[in-house]
């Protein structure tokens, strides 16, 4: 079987610059404790890659809007993907850094973009692996539609109608050297 050729990627629009990413997330913060009665019993999990940067930003604007520190994790998904056999050979795999007790805590999971649904429904089943959470909520940067599995984020900074041929690209400084949320497309041959 030949191996797939790498399609080519152009700018469609950019979808955020880095103020309005600032601006969503302390929107988000806000949000998360409003819906949660405050900080106590509240916990945010990033999902790695893109969610374990968001969720350190909005565990410390939750913490300064608090006055009190608010717990932050990280969860690896690799081995619970439906879709392993598709990442390569020898996916890479990290820990999961969850450096606190979850056990009857409402818990944010974090990730950069809802698409369809499988990343989440693999972080829950990694979450409840270390433990039994009173509540878990998901909060996503960016919401493009496109739903497999019957998910729904509690929190959204910004709902961005696609097409499936088009890819939202979050670019953070932690991970990518610079700030953005861009729509990509397929690059005419």
């Amino acid at each position: 079987m030949p191996e797939p050729v790498p399609t080519r990627l152009r700018e469609k629009a950019q979808l955020m610059s880095a103020s309005e990413i600032e601006r969503t997330l302390v929107r988000l913060a806000h949000e998360i404790i409003e819906k949660n009665n405050g900080a106590d019993r509240l916990a945010l999990i990033g999902i790695r890659r893109r969610g374990e940067p968001l969720a350190a930003r909005l565990a410390a604007l939750a913490s300064r809007i608090e006055n009190k520190p608010v717990p932050v994790g990280t969860l690896d998904i690799t081995y619970y993907r439906d879709d392993l056999s598709t990442l390569g050979v020898k996916p890479v795999v990290k820990p999961s850094q969850i450096n606190f007790d979850i056990n009857d805590l409402n818990v944010v999971l974090v990730d950069d973009v809802l698409y369809t649904g499988r990343t989440t429904r693999a972080a829950l089943d990694a979450l409840f692996d270390h433990g039994r959470p009173r509540r878990v909520q998901l909060c996503a940067l960016i919401d493009r539609g496109h739903r497999e599995l019957p998910i729904e984020a509690r929190f959204v900074g910004k709902y961005v109608q696609t097409t499936a041929q088009e890819i939202v690209e979050v670019k953070l400084n932690e991970i990518d050297g610079g700030e953005r949320v861009q729509l990509m497309e397929p690059a005419p041959a």
